[in-house]
């Protein structure tokens, strides 16, 4: 009789570490050993980081003569010469960011850079345009206010 319950007791132990090592897949081993049958186990190890893509200097230009173009009336002469010195900006942009230099000077660099192409489009822009700009420029340089729910 003892030797029957000890019978018992071995099998339902061994069946049921059985279910339990079902449940982490691979044979019990995960995705950390055992003989790589996962479906991408042997994938993901050989796997390199992806750089987000970089989004093209004409959609970029695009977006902000969208948001310029109404508000100052620009004329098409106008919207391709800015169109022009944006994108001469943001590739001076890029490569000013990428450059192996100090935090701080690539900050100055970005601010002297910004203030040139500032002053190249207000010297395309008539005196009511040049008001419109600077009233978007502070407004484009104001911190946005993020909506806070209200505690109650």
């Amino acid at each position: 009789m003892n030797f029957i319950k000890s019978f018992l007791i071995l099998t339902v132990v061994l069946l049921s570490s059985n279910e339990v090592s079902a449940q982490f897949g691979n044979g019990g081993f995960g995705n950390r050993g055992g003989n790589n049958r996962g479906m991408n186990s042997g994938m993901q190890e050989q796997r390199t980081p992806e750089k987000p893509k970089e989004i093209p200097v004409e959609v970029t230009v695009g977006k902000i003569i969208e948001q310029i173009k109404s508000p100052l009336n620009l004329d098409e002469l106008q919207v391709i010469a800015i169109s022009n010195i944006l994108s001469e900006n943001i590739r001076t942009q890029g490569m000013l960011i990428k450059a192996e230099v100090p935090q701080e000077a690539k900050m100055e660099n970005l601010k002297a850079l910004a203030d040139v192409t500032d002053r190249k489009i207000m010297d395309l822009l008539n005196a009511d345009q040049k008001e419109k700009f600077k009233a978007l420029s502070e407004e484009s340089k104001k911190p946005k206010k993020s909506k806070k729910k209200k505690s109650e």
